[in-house]
């Protein structure tokens, strides 16, 4: 009871920044509403049982945002040194799937050796605001000075297995390279155990976490609601940004093949957009739109969304939703252009409201709601 009567508050708590007229979009009549504007270039959110929220901020900061709305102004406690490096900082944030039992959660984050930078990613329990009993789970091989690349996401597929998704940390041969992380889809049992049917696991010449390698950036990834596959999207250079369905030990492609070019000139990378061996992506754009944050919409508040795949463009500061059939992209549509600055992440609420964060000095959380119907 209590924990409906949380999110009935988080759903209804009035705040004075609304749309100030309904936003018509191709099936749905939505408006939306600033929850809170005191966030400092925020990167991931992760509802909890309860309705409240913890929100990453790239400058390392984990907040605790109550399920009426109410932003904690002291971080969670307990974080490991995390460095803001480029494009590195504090990134994503996940719960494990028993977590009312167990109580773990996982970040991702840029991590400091010397002069030197990688993706690591952590689990600790959260107790009473604080990260107790942490233990690193996971670093990224081959750390360097790079500013470029870090991923990552953290996403639990249906059997427990936790997915970490990685860049190539700016140098895009590494994305070949099975002796190195940089650049690979890593999969790992939640205490960072390797499991046994990984693609490489029995390969001595490939990193035994590697579950698909070959991708530029992964800064989006969620599961399918009905096949439980895990869908993912990278940056691409300058256009080529792809969405795809990562498969065990399968190759997809950076830098040999992609459908972008390189910044500025304008000329080929690699050797074209096919290579045999090399997989094609569900979907690319083209130019890109610098995708970030990725979810499937499986609520009832948006019925005519429902099944629909949304991600956040940073590039075009819009929220682009994605219709799919038969695992392939049948319809786009792109909203709420302009209207709240560069969405970094989009999550669906336990109250089947449609959550956004925007990338920038005084970052917002917003809640996006239907009006009515077309």
């Amino acid at each position: 009871m209590a924990g409906s009567i949380s999110l009935l508050l988080f759903a209804c708590t009035a705040q004075p920044l609304l749309a100030d007229k309904p936003i018509k979009t191709e099936k749905q009549t939505i408006g939306y509403e600033i929850v809170t504007d005191k966030l400092s270039h925020p990167w991931a959110m992760v509802f909890m049982p309860d309705g409240a929220m913890l929100i990453t901020e790239k400058n390392g900061k984990l907040r605790y945002l109550d399920a009426a709305g109410n932003l904690d102004p002291i971080p969670i406690q307990g974080l490991p040194e995390i460095r803001t490096h480029g494009q590195g900082g504090l990134l994503d944030v996940t719960l494990h799937p028993d977590f009312e039992s167990n109580r773990y959660i996982y970040i991702s984050y840029a991590e400091r050796t010397g002069n030197r930078y990688g993706t690591t990613v952590m689990r600790g329990k959260l107790k009473n605001h604080t990260l107790e009993e942490s233990e690193v789970i996971f670093r990224l091989s081959n750390k360097t000075k790079s500013r470029h690349h870090f991923g990552s996401r953290l996403v639990f597929d249906n059997q427990g297995f936790l997915f970490i998704t990685l860049g190539d940390r700016g140098d895009g041969p590494r994305a070949q390279d099975l002796t190195d992380h940089a650049g690979s889809l890593i999969r790992l049992h939640d205490d960072g155990r390797i499991p046994q049917d990984n693609p490489f696991k029995d390969n001595s010449k490939a990193k035994p976490e590697i579950y698909s390698y070959g991708h530029r950036n992964i800064q989006g990834a969620a599961l399918h609601p009905a096949s439980g596959s895990l869908w993912t999207h990278e940056h691409g250079p300058q256009g080529g940004d792809e969405i795809n369905i990562p498969e065990a030990g399968r190759n997809y492609g950076w830098p040999i093949i992609t459908y972008g070019v390189n910044y500025v000139i304008g000329t080929k990378i690699g050797e074209g957009t096919h290579k045999v061996g090399m997989e094609q992506p569900v979907h690319t754009w083209i130019p890109s739109i610098a995708p970030s944050g990725m979810s499937f919409y499986t609520g009832e508040q948006f019925p005519q969304w429902k099944g629909n795949l949304f991600v956040g463009s940073l590039k075009f500061q819009q929220l682009v939703r994605l219709e799919i059939d038969n695992n392939k992209i049948t319809h786009e549509e792109r909203l709420l252009t302009d209207k709240l600055g560069r969405i970094r992440d989009v999550r669906q609420g336990p109250d089947g409201m449609l959550y956004l964060l925007t990338d920038e000095r005084k970052g917002k959380l917003v809640k996006i709601f239907p009006k009515n119907t077309l």
